[in-house]
């Protein structure tokens, strides 16, 4: 069965979270990937925790097929740590399919070069990517290469039945 990774730190948007950890499941084995192994991670709203059953710097990408990175705050701590942005690196040098919703596309700009590709992101955000090199783009899903973006949590349901397609015809 293939393995796929959602990233995990705290902060996290819950809608981005929880609905791909456990839409990918239906199709594939699925880790929670902290900065640190066994840690409750807490989203935004302070009450609800999840926690990850794998580290960054444990986490081999060669046994990943894929990686969501979910936004709210938590991309901000993905960026703080080194064997992350290793780790999305490899997933991307490796053309693996990557997504990223929100927030989530920051943890990105630390990992690889974004100059020329098309993404999207929490409108907020925009001219980060713009002065990154990227064509921003205002959809609700954008795919480039082996990326794929979207903005907020209700472009979700659009954007995860897309990643489950590239990832099955990787």
């Amino acid at each position: 069965m293939k393995k796929v990774g959602v990233l995990i730190e705290n902060y996290f948007d819950e809608k981005e979270l929880i609905y791909p950890y456990f839409r990918l499941q239906e199709d594939f084995k699925v880790d929670l990937i902290g900065t640190e192994k066994n840690v409750e991670y807490t989203g935004k709203s302070g009450s609800f925790k999840m926690k990850s059953n794998i580290s960054s710097k444990e986490a081999n990408p060669d046994d990943y097929e894929a990686i969501y990175i979910p936004g709210g705050f938590s991309p901000d701590g993905m960026r703080g740590c080194e064997d992350t942005i290793e780790f999305i690196n490899k997933i991307h040098e490796q053309n693996k399919p990557i997504a990223a919703i929100c927030h989530g596309p920051w943890a990105l700009a630390d990992a690889i070069d974004l100059k020329g590709i098309k993404m999207t992101s929490v409108p907020k955000i925009k001219n980060d990517f713009i002065h990154a090199g990227c064509e921003w783009i205002d959809e609700a899903v954008v795919i480039d290469k082996n990326i794929i973006t979207s903005r907020t949590p209700s472009d979700i349901s659009k954007q995860v039945p897309k990643f489950v397609e590239m990832i099955k015809n990787k």
